[in-house]
């Protein structure tokens, strides 16, 4: 039977119905069948007894028979063994395999690679097994909602963050669509977007993605919902930690010593010795030093809190810099020569930003003879700008950046803080970091360098 596919159909053309195994039976009975009659001719034209006749007809009609009934298992049998196997494989059995004799021959080679397929597909469906696995042990422990949606937005999958955010078991929500348990807006806004919420688990600020894919040819929608209300109550326990622990610090070190000198005041106003007087002016001259102190931390952390918004116009930050550079007066700060570079940027915000890196920088080797360098370089699209110092280096880099914590004993504790906010205002970072394998540490601002105004 031979089978043509022509437009999408398929035509039979063959003039008998019949099936493979009968067709290599009669291909074996046809190829043998002209020796079978040739045999036959010269038996009965011989001179042979009847008896003998019949006998010998018998044998060879029956060896004739018995020859191609045997091609045929030859042939079938191999046949229906590679379709069992097929099938097993079909059905996700791979641990029935073919026994291989010998390579050296086509049918061998057959059985080998069919065993290696069951391997090959008994491995992977392993490795897909575990990976499912790990991704439904992962679904289940995190804390973030995830839902998927077929095309007709009918939920198919959701984990146990989704359930106890709609406070209802899977069962109850399986096969409902989007609107019907109040997901509708959250997959029909965008992929990505920040929205305020109200669900039966919870209220809150939440961050919504969405993202589509294909299974079995569908497709379909997820729809990932995490709590952003919970990390920004932490971080912002945390910064008014860090704030708490600043202020009391401030405050403690110009309270108790005016607590201390309005104590003896009190008893020197009482006794009043014969230098009184002068003891009264010299305690309230540390008085008055103290709340000029108080009123600079304070002036601090209003310029901290008002920081503007950039005004961008066009810098040459060559310009700049050499500019900041001679600001300073106590040590030669070398300049390392760079490729020409214009910015958009807010020239007095970067101005300040530079003169506190290289300040810093300046107070880090002034007691030990080192070199402070200012340069910047060109990357793909932003241009980096670096301050490096050969000081001793940064001892306690966590606290680099926590407003009004400071070493020096007049500093206010703002300028990096200040600073980094002006790079991240201008679409930028800054960071400090020892040098490697060198003594010191460099301070890198990267700056886009395009900003739309």
């Amino acid at each position: 039977m031979i089978v043509v596919e022509r437009a999408g159909r398929q035509k039979q053309v063959s003039s008998q119905n019949i099936s493979y195994e009968t067709r290599i039976l009669l291909f074996a009975l046809c190829s043998a069948l002209p020796a079978v009659i040739i045999s036959l001719l010269f038996l009965w034209n011989g001179s042979f007894t009847p008896k003998v006749e019949w006998t010998l007809t018998s044998l060879i009609v029956l060896f004739w028979l018995l020859f191609s009934y045997t091609v045929q298992r030859k042939i079938v049998t191999p046949l229906q063994t590679i379709s069992n196997l097929l099938a097993a494989l079909r059905e996700e059995d791979y641990s029935i395999r073919a026994r291989v004799d010998r390579r050296n021959d086509a049918l061998g080679e057959v059985l080998f690679e069919v065993n290696a397929l069951s391997d090959l597909l008994r491995e992977q469906r392993l490795g897909a097994l575990e990976a499912t696995a790990l991704l439904r042990t992962v679904m289940t422990e995190i804390e973030v909602a995830v839902f998927a949606f077929d095309q007709q937005q009918k939920l198919k999958l959701i984990n146990r963050a989704g359930e106890k955010l709609l406070a209802q078991p899977a069962e109850r929500l399986m096969g409902l669509s989007a609107a019907e348990i109040g997901l509708g807006s959250c997959i029909n806004n965008g992929e990505s977007y920040v929205l305020d919420m109200a669900f039966p688990g919870g209220t809150g600020r939440w961050s919504i993605r969405t993202r589509g894919f294909r299974e079995k040819g569908s497709a379909h929608q997820l729809l990932v919902l995490s709590d952003m209300s919970r990390e920004l109550r932490e971080q912002e326990r945390d910064a008014w930690q860090k704030l708490v622990r600043v202020l009391g610090h401030e405050l403690n070190n110009s309270l108790a010593p005016i607590k201390s000198i309005a104590g003896s005041l009190e008893s020197i106003v009482t006794k009043q010795s014969e230098d009184w007087q002068e003891d009264v002016k010299s305690g309230l001259a540390v008085i008055a030093g103290r709340a000029d102190a108080l009123s600079r931390f304070t002036q601090a952390y209003t310029r901290l809190a008002r920081l503007p918004q950039p005004q961008l116009k066009k810098v040459i930050l060559s310009e700049l810099v050499r500019r900041v550079i001679g600001f300073e007066t106590r040590i030669k700060v070398e300049l390392i020569s760079a490729e020409e570079v214009e910015l958009l940027a807010d020239a007095d915000q970067l101005e300040q930003l530079l003169i506190n890196l290289i300040k810093n920088g300046v107070e880090a080797v002034m007691e030990i003879d080192g070199g402070v360098k200012v340069g910047w370089r060109l990357l793909k699209d932003r241009v980096e700008i670096y301050v490096e110092d050969e000081g001793l280096g940064i001892s306690n880099p966590s606290n680099l950046f926590v407003p009004f914590f400071t070493t020096k004993p007049q500093g206010s504790g703002i300028g990096l803080v200040l600073s980094r906010q002006i790079a991240e205002a201008h679409g930028g970072s800054l960071t400090l970091e020892n040098r490697v394998g060198k003594r010191g540490c460099v301070a890198t601002l990267q700056l886009p360098r395009k900003v739309e105004v």
